[in-house]
């Protein structure tokens, strides 16, 4: 028989179910919980044009876990104002776990340089976990710059000041403080160029229509490897994974010039606790596959291990670090 009974008779197959949801509410696993996510496919806002450091992590690593999810995991690229127009379209999405937010760097420097943001990076959002924290690299074109090491650059921009310029992500990306920062401690002058993203920045200068830049090593490996652009150095204490002959600016004589890129994903609040650590566990699992690990490493990263609150901490040490570069620096919006 299709119908259950109860002491007073057959229940109906609608009031089981509804038996069924108070049992599970009670719980404390509501229906729409228990239900499987995802059920469609997921959103990752990136908040910069295609072909920049962000993107260069997000696609392999979106790939990876459309295959594990079993679903597609579409990245939405969302350019302009340095990285927080995308962030402020990922802060009003609706928090039902289809919309993840990419963010970097960047959006900890944003309240420095942004006083009127529409989103507030530690309120507005929950922190899921760093995907990667890759060294900046100070890159030139080969024909506009001839220097072939870090010291000749000093030299040559010494020469001659004003001449040169450097590309960045945007008013307030880690682009354009790498590049204030390096002016600052070596006492030296080059024009910036704001751009509205890494993706065209870089783009010019493989053109020729910009001088240098202080990019993230992750989208500038393809170009170092390809000869279209020459890296000097990369801003770290130790060189490289997957660049071992690239010397570090402390090598070249500037041995306060640390600087990283780091990229991180975010839900925006009210995403459901379970959709979160569903997609932390499937994050963790991802990054810790020999596609995406030798994928890191060719970009010059290895694979992080920082997750949750512990992530939120870091992004907060983060965003009163470079409050002091902006301050320091006298960094402005052009």
């Amino acid at each position: 028989m299709n119908d259950s009974f109860g002491p007073r008779g057959p229940l109906s197959r609608r009031s089981v179910l509804r038996a069924g949801a108070a049992a599970a509410a009670s719980l404390g696993l509501p229906m729409a919980r228990a239900q499987a996510w995802p059920t469609k496919p997921v959103t990752v806002v990136v908040p910069f044009p295609a072909g920049g450091g962000t993107d260069a992590f997000a696609r392999p690593l979106t790939a990876v876990l459309t295959r594990q999810l079993g679903r597609q995991v579409i990245i939405d690229n969302r350019g302009g104002a340095g990285g927080t127009v995308g962030a402020g379209i990922a802060a009003k999405a609706a928090p039902d776990g289809y919309t993840f937010f990419m963010g970097a760097v960047h959006h900890a420097i944003a309240p420095s340089m942004y006083p009127k943001l529409d989103y507030h990076l530690e309120t507005d959002f929950i922190p899921v976990g760093l995907v990667s924290s890759v060294p900046q690299v100070i890159v030139v074109h080969p024909q506009r710059v001839p220097v072939n090491d870090l010291p000749s650059l000093l030299d040559y921009v010494r020469k001659n000041p004003a001449k040169l310029n450097y590309g960045s992500a945007g008013n307030g990306t880690s682009h354009h403080l790498a590049g204030e920062l390096f002016k600052l401690q070596t006492k030296t002058f080059i024009t910036h160029i704001p751009y509205r993203g890494a993706g065209p920045a870089l783009q010019d200068l493989i053109a020729g229509q910009v001088d240098m830049m202080f990019d993230g090593l992750g989208s500038s490996a393809s170009h170092i490897k390809g000869g279209r652009i020459k890296a000097l150095a990369v801003a770290s204490a130790k060189r490289a994974p997957g660049f071992p002959d690239l010397p570090t600016a402390g090598e070249g004589g500037v041995p306060t010039y640390q600087v990283a890129t780091w990229y991180g994903l975010w839900a925006p609040k009210g995403t459901p606790k379970e959709v979160i650590d569903r997609f932390t566990a499937e994050m963790r699992t991802a990054l810790a596959t020999e596609e995406l690990q030798k994928t890191w490493t060719g970009l010059g990263t290895e694979t992080p291990n920082l997750y949750g609150d512990a992530f939120g901490k870091f992004v907060s040490a983060e965003t009163k670090r470079w409050a002091e570069v902006v301050k320091t620096s006298g960094a402005k919006l052009e």
